[in-house]
């Protein structure tokens, strides 16, 4: 038997490839597919199968761009009107080598949700491993919240119906490989734990020991962040993205073409940390650090306007096109070649981002009353605490609420470390708001100097 796991970084998605003799297959492959054609060389075998678990809300799903290049069928859910590949339906199987894949049909997370059975017939007929998506995941259940408050309870019965009907049943030995990891935008409190096991979930799975009554209840109250290049995603996963080149490269720019998209229009993202953008960066900039891409970068662009990368020293920045081409920015034009000392060595405009110390910050407080805006995920500021007098807005939505920030009086911006403050104070300061600090060192800090803070 064969099996590797592919971790895609900043997403916390896993995809997986298995097999068996000479043929193999992928569940849930991510859009730069080169690693799958890689590793079927490295265990000389033919790759046959694609399976989808669901349609994806958080990144292009590369079946479609790996069936192009190795001829593999494709095989997803059969509860939604995919424009490729074929429906799976409760009950089909699929031989890999030794190996027999069975579907059951998991709907909640998304109403076509499958999940994939693994036995080896070799050895036994019993299930040996469940490739589950995005339904099951280590000490947490997958959100459902996709079709609307008015569906919230409808889809959480239908998961939970899912995971004790078709899944406990597998056997408490029997070995999960859920789609996502801790970090995931698909769940709540996912461990970080790579695998888990049916029996471990079912004794310790703290969302799962609610019940069915409790656990409906409990989703009913909940409203995950929902980016909105989520619904991107979903159509391109549906239709099918655009195919990529078969060499995806990311092209230097000069000083002048930087300057000219900038004119006509542009995204410029500058990837370096908080305190050298704090120092100078290009005008109207945003401040997004490279393990920061997956997460943020859909809350601020759009898949039209060019996105020019600007680093230091354009160090991996392969890895970074990587995240974009993931999350379906095609439209990403380049990078600033030498970096940024190459547009100061141009004698072009340089803007500033004030920083401050949570020192300066608490005796500040103590003679004035700034707006001081804490964008911090909602549930850490809840669990963690935070600043007595600070209002929140979560960074990503910090532009549908641009409303509740007043532009007439100082604004500071907090996070837990100064990485998301430094990503909205640098997209306030690009919409003219032209009294912005950022807090180095977020709530962390505070915290580490002993400052007070509120709860509740």
């Amino acid at each position: 038997m064969i099996f590797e796991r592919i971790v895609s970084r900043g997403l916390a998605q896993n995809s997986f490839f298995i097999g068996s003799g000479q043929v193999a297959a992928v569940i849930d492959p991510r859009r730069d597919c080169g690693i799958y054609l890689d590793l079927a060389e490295q265990h000389e075998c033919v790759i046959t199968h694609i399976f989808e678990t669901h349609r994806n809300e958080d990144y292009v799903s590369g079946s479609a761009e790996l069936s192009g290049r190795c001829g593999a069928e494709i095989c997803h859910g059969s509860r939604m009107d995919f424009t490729y590949g074929r429906p799976a339906h409760d009950g089909d199987h699929f031989t890999i080598g030794t190996l027999e894949i069975t579907v059951l049909e998991t709907p909640g997370h998304t109403e076509e949700s499958i999940s994939l059975v693994v036995r080896d017939r070799d050895v036994s007929d019993q299930p040996y491993m469940v490739f589950c998506g995005d339904t099951l995941f280590s000490g947490d259940i997958a959100r459902t919240d996709f079709f609307g408050p008015a569906r919230k309870a409808e889809m959480a019965e239908k998961i939970f119906c899912s995971i004790t009907e078709k899944l406990l049943p597998l056997g408490d030995g029997v070995i999960v490989c859920p789609a996502h990891g801790a970090g995931s935008i698909c769940g709540g409190e996912i461990a970080d734990h790579p695998f888990t096991t049916i029996g471990y979930e079912r004794k310790t799975n703290p969302v799962l020991l609610l019940g069915k009554e409790g656990f409906v209840a409990k989703r009913i109250t909940e409203s995950p962040y929902l980016p909105p290049y989520f619904r991107t995603m979903e159509h391109y996963n549906r239709v099918g993205a655009p195919l990529l080149p078969r060499d995806p490269r990311l092209l230097p720019l000069t000083v002048m073409e930087v300057n000219e998209y900038r004119k006509t229009g542009c995204l410029v993202i500058d990837i370096r940390a908080p305190t050298s953008f704090g120092a100078g960066h290009i005008p109207e900039s945003l401040s997004l650090w490279r393990d920061g891409i997956s997460a943020f970068l859909g809350w601020f662009a759009d898949y039209k306007k060019p996105i020019v990368l600007v680093d230091d020293f354009n160090q991996n920045l392969e890895e970074v096109y990587r995240h974009l081409i993931r999350l379906g920015y095609d439209n990403t034009a380049g990078f600033l070649a030498g970096g940024f000392p190459a547009w100061t060595r141009a004698a072009k405009e340089i803007s500033t981002l004030p920083t401050c110390s949570v020192h300066y910050l608490k005796k500040h407080l103590e003679s004035a009353t700034p707006f001081l805006l804490d964008v911090r995920d909602i549930r850490n500021r809840r669990t963690a605490g935070f600043i007595r007098g600070s209002d929140h807005i979560y960074a990503g939505e910090v532009p549908q609420y641009l409303d509740r920030i007043p532009r007439d009086e100082p604004v500071f911006v907090y996070c837990d470390a100064g990485y998301k403050g430094s990503l909205a104070a640098s997209f306030l300061a690009a919409q003219n708001y032209r009294n912005v600090t950022n807090v180095l060192g977020g709530m962390t800090a505070w915290k580490q100097a002993g400052f007070r803070i509120e709860k509740g």
